[in-house]
């Protein structure tokens, strides 16, 4: 057998994926490089590889510490990797709060109902 674990098992087995089948899905779409080299499934990591996982909120970058085969606790899970991810990308700041999206049109207490004009007007900003 060769030597190290299957990066599809190791992900799982230390919760960086939910299950198997999503890790070896992200290594499939080529979100997984393990060394700098595009990782498949199959591919074998050692205790001291970097693997970077390309994900919808940033990048996760870990540097393989143990082998797992099975998944174990959280906390064990833990000790098996040193994440080195880049910190994420800082929020915009409007003021005192925190700047998502665009804010939909809102009325003030009191106003009342929304005349027709005003319908057409949220209508039209929300695309509809």
């Amino acid at each position: 057998m060769a030597e190290g674990l299957r990066v599809d098992r190791w992900l799982w087995s230390v919760r960086l994926f939910k299950t198997r089948t999503a890790a070896a899905k992200a290594c499939s779409s080529g979100h997984v490089h393990v060394a700098g080299e595009l990782a498949r499934s199959a591919k074998r990591v050692t205790k001291g590889d970097e693997v970077r996982i390309k994900r919808r909120h940033g990048i996760t970058e870990v540097i393989v510490e143990q082998l797992l085969e099975k998944r174990v606790s959280a906390t064990l899970a833990a000790e098996a990797y040193v994440d080195v991810s880049p910190p994420p990308d800082p929020r915009p700041v409007d003021g005192d709060r925190t700047v998502w999206s665009a804010r939909a049109p809102t009325r003030e207490p009191g106003e009342g109902r929304p005349t027709k004009r005003d319908r057409r007007q949220l209508d039209d900003f929300r695309g509809r």
